[in-house]
């Protein structure tokens, strides 16, 4: 009780020290937010808000339940889980960010894995946008898509390797009877796709609000500079750290640990997304730990070769 007490004074105190930050310098804060809120207007909504209802969608019309018997001899014997799970794992790895995430809640509500099964997903298949990788990190920081591509397929293995470790999470008996419900249930084309907009709306206003807020809070991170300042920033904050990359071989581990792990923000967003599901985000967190520490490594081995 008295532990529970200190956290709740402390994090008091820091957001105490929020407000006063944010009063004494309101001026760089509302230009901070207004930044925020135009990254999200040209890229993030973009290039996420589709795929969050194309996703949707696809859960809601039984893409899990069509694509089990053909990757389930793949999912079960790999990470343990059932087949329907390639729907979080493909749609997170072309999607992004928190679409995996979603994706694993929206599957459980449907009865298509058991909770363990649904955090057992969690710690690999929420992932970042290939496009995000590739176009933005590789042609835009590297000047090589060459390099972008390469970031992907990192990140690709990283969480693939995630998913190897996790895999012995968990009791290893028997699975809980879920009931598996067939293709196309009850829903039709048209009460889905609505479904599937109005879940994708709320879905991207609680991924900009928490750009935009983070977004804010790694100023005076970024304005340390150097090393420092970036790898704090890519702790916090995936889209704020591009401006300060290098294009050399400490900018392209740093920019593969960072996607691995997806920072502060993306973790915020998975709570969003998963809140109200039943499912806990601790496996989550340890598995972006995870596969950001397995993308360094594989970054670290791979940088001579793609940068050189």
């Amino acid at each position: 009780m008295m532990m529970r007490l200190r956290w709740r004074v402390l994090a008091c105190l820091c957001f105490g020290g929020l407000l006063v930050w944010f009063l004494a310098d309101a001026g760089g804060v509302r230009a901070a937010t207004a930044e925020a809120l135009t990254l999200c207007a040209r890229s993030v909504i973009p290039s996420l808000f589709p795929f969050l209802v194309v996703s949707s969608a696809l859960v809601s019309l039984g893409f899990g339940e069509l694509a089990a018997p053909y990757l389930a001899g793949l999912m079960e014997p790999l990470f343990r889980v059932p087949g329907a799970g390639s729907a979080a794992l493909l749609l997170g790895l072309i999607g992004g960010y928190p679409i995996g995430a979603q994706t694993t809640a929206d599957l459980y509500r449907a009865g298509l894995v058991t909770r363990e099964e649904g955090e057992r997903l969690l710690a690999f298949a929420n992932n970042s946008n290939p496009v995000f990788l590739i176009s933005v990190l590789g042609a835009g920081v590297f000047g090589s898509v060459r390099a972008g591509v390469w970031l992907w397929l990192i990140h690709v293995l990283a969480a693939l390797l995630t998913g190897l470790v996790f895999r012995g999470s968990g009791k290893a008996a028997a699975r809980q009877t879920v009931t598996r419900q067939p293709p196309f249930r009850s829903v039709s084309l048209a009460p889905a796709l609505v479904g599937a907009v109005k879940s994708a709306l709320t879905g991207i206003l609680a991924v900009c609000a928490f750009v935009s807020f983070f977004y804010v809070l790694v100023r005076p991170l970024a304005a340390l500079g150097g090393p420092a300042g970036a790898c704090l920033v890519g702790v916090t904050e995936l889209f704020s750290l591009t401006p300060l990359l290098t294009p050399d071989r400490f900018g392209f581990i740093l920019a593969a640990g960072a996607a691995g792990w997806g920072g502060l923000s993306v973790l915020c967003q998975t709570l969003a997304v998963l809140e109200g599901s039943g499912l806990r985000a601790r496996s989550c967190l340890l598995g972006k730990a995870v596969q950001g520490l397995f993308s360094l490594l594989l970054a670290a081995l791979l940088s001579g070769y793609v940068l050189g």
